[in-house]
């Protein structure tokens, strides 16, 4: 990632290229990952469009910055790893398995997470790509409970690996191993296309709102959750209230409204 496609990806996020004296802090990635939050939409709309979802830095680029869309875990942590490796943060990829019903975890490369080391040798676990997760990065050496306004986060050993754990409840099981964009691609392709996947079986498109709640969009079911957790919800009825809801509410334009396209799942 060259210097104009960083000044563009943090024009983005609507943010400011750290002074040379800031560098690629702790207190400068933790900005960086409350704007992606709030600005950058988690959404599986490629799936349910047609649009082919290509895990190579130029393309991630081409659609988080230049068509200004989202995308999921793959596409979001990728193109986010890129832009702090490209500030002078230490950037490594790990892949996860997320908890799922009864405890049982998701295939490998399930989820793709990132360690992050800050300029002062600190170590933090960065995913603004898992929807509903940690607003701030979190301390990745701390095994105790780390306050967020996410929730109450703790990463515990789990054999070798690391358990995310949210609220008490495992989030999802990091392997330590250091992996490459490349690795996840075929857990990006089962994610898009089998039947057996959330992604393929419902429409999502969610972000982390100024005031700390959340807004989603998922069919034509419009969610706002509070910073209190108080959730209103209300169906969107025509096609022009939805394309308006993507437009105004996540920045997204589309020519179409999206449907989802697994004729054997049923709608959230």
């Amino acid at each position: 990632m060259n210097s104009a496609q960083v000044d563009a990806y943090l024009r983005r996020l609507g943010a400011e290229r750290p002074k040379p004296a800031a560098g690629a802090t702790a207190d400068v990635l933790r900005e960086l990952h409350l704007r992606h939050l709030q600005t950058v939409p988690f959404e599986n709309l490629s799936i349910h469009l047609g649009e082919e979802i290509v895990l190579e830095e130029k393309r991630l680029l081409d659609k988080v910055v230049g068509a200004r869309r989202g995308g999921f875990c793959y596409e979001l942590n990728g193109v986010f790893g890129a832009l702090l490796g490209a500030m002078g943060f230490e950037v490594t990829l790990l892949a996860a398995r997320v908890h799922g019903d009864q405890g049982r975890l998701g295939i490998p490369y399930d989820h793709l997470a990132l360690r992050v080391r800050a300029s002062d040798g600190s170590e933090w676990l960065a995913d603004v790509g898992f929807g509903a997760h940690s607003h701030y990065p979190l301390a990745f050496g701390d095994r105790g409970e780390q306050k967020d306004p996410g929730g109450g986060f703790r990463i515990v050993e789990a054999g070798p690996d690391l358990d995310v754990v949210v609220n008490g409840r495992p989030q999802y099981q990091l392997e330590a191993r250091p992996r490459e964009l490349g690795d996840f691609v075929a857990g990006a392709w089962w994610h898009s296309t089998s039947p057996a996947s959330h992604f393929v079986q419902s429409l999502v498109c969610s972000r982390v709102t100024e005031d700390g709640g959340r807004i989603t969009l998922s069919g034509r079911t419009f969610k706002v959750t509070g910073v209190d957790g108080a959730r209103m919800e209300r169906e969107l009825g025509t096609d022009e209230e939805v394309l308006g809801a993507y437009r105004e509410r996540f920045g997204i334009e589309l020519a179409c409204v999206p449907t989802v396209r697994n004729p054997l799942a049923g709608t959230d």
